[in-house]
């Protein structure tokens, strides 16, 4: 009998990602013409499903840019933007699905560290627990009066703008940092400005800390408002939104891995200044 060749040996692999890509098609169809009516259509529901995986994982705020949209669709006072905010929480599992997908295997690495069988993952899992304290301490401390205070379209535009400025003047020092040079200082520095990790750190180690920042985040919410967005939605039209991010954060992730080999996040920074301005032309019309 011959012997396989290798393109027929590699056809299977080839081919799972066409399977893949058709029945999340098919999914999100079916969930499309199926959701019925609610507290938002099936048109906003993708909207805001596409916006999140896209600015998830850019350093462009995922928050803003979901307050702006929702906004822009009628979606910012009273009942409905309250059932949007919900929305929004439990789209995030399309975004960390997203990340678990590409980084399936530095992840099983972690779960080996965590386990003491593999000291490579034990010594990253340690690097992202120190990235991840402080962030999760001002959320379980501060996160209600962020919330209250914070989420709202002038603290954003600031936050773009600050953001962006920075973007624009940070230099990095000489040495950049890989995932494998990762030290727990490092870390340190990272998790108290958690911008800085696409700048001072491997582009991976950045995603595995949204990874962590947002699973932890979208945990807590969903514990204390799954119910009301169960009562509010049933479950077919946040899967819709999560599909949707999950594609489109696939989509995003896989972009910036490929920009920053070989080039600087200014552009990001002129963007945030950029829709910042756009923002702020916005509330001065009144059309937000």
């Amino acid at each position: 009998m011959t012997a396989p060749s290798t393109a027929e040996r590699s056809r299977p692999r080839s081919v799972a990602p066409i399977v893949g890509v058709a029945l999340l098609a098919v999914a999100i169809a079916v969930l499309a013409l199926t959701a019925g009516e609610g507290p938002l259509s099936v048109a906003e529901a993708i909207v805001l499903g596409a916006v999140e995986g896209i600015t998830e994982y850019l350093p462009v705020s995922s928050t803003g840019h979901l307050l702006v949209v929702e906004r822009l669709l009628g979606l910012g006072e009273g009942t409905a933007k309250a059932a949007a905010d919900t929305y929004a929480i439990a789209i995030q599992m399309g975004a960390i699905a997203a990340v678990i997908a590409l980084y399936r295997g530095r992840i099983v690495q972690l779960g080996r560290g965590l386990a003491g069988r593999d000291g490579e993952g034990r010594r990253i899992l340690i690097c992202l627990f120190v990235a991840f304290l402080p962030s999760a301490v001002i959320g379980l401390v501060f996160g209600t009066a962020i919330k209250e205070n914070l989420f709202g379209p002038w603290p954003v535009v600031a936050a773009w703008v600050l953001g962006g400025l920075f973007l624009l003047v940070w230099r990095p020092a000489p040495g950049h940092v890989t995932l494998g040079t990762m030290s727990t200082r490092h870390a340190a520095v990272i998790g108290v400005a958690q911008i800085l990790a696409p700048l001072t750190a491997a582009i991976e180690f950045s995603f595995l800390l949204g990874l962590a920042t947002l699973t932890a985040a979208t945990a807590l919410d969903l514990t204390k408002d799954g119910r009301a967005m169960l009562d509010a939605y049933g479950w077919k039209t946040p899967l819709l939104g999560s599909l949707v991010a999950f594609v489109t954060a696939v989509l995003a992730v896989r972009w910036l891995v490929g920009y920053m080999r070989t080039r600087p996040l200014a552009i990001f920074g002129w963007y945030r200044l950029g829709v910042a301005a756009l923002t702020v032309a916005l509330l001065a019309t009144g059309a937000i």
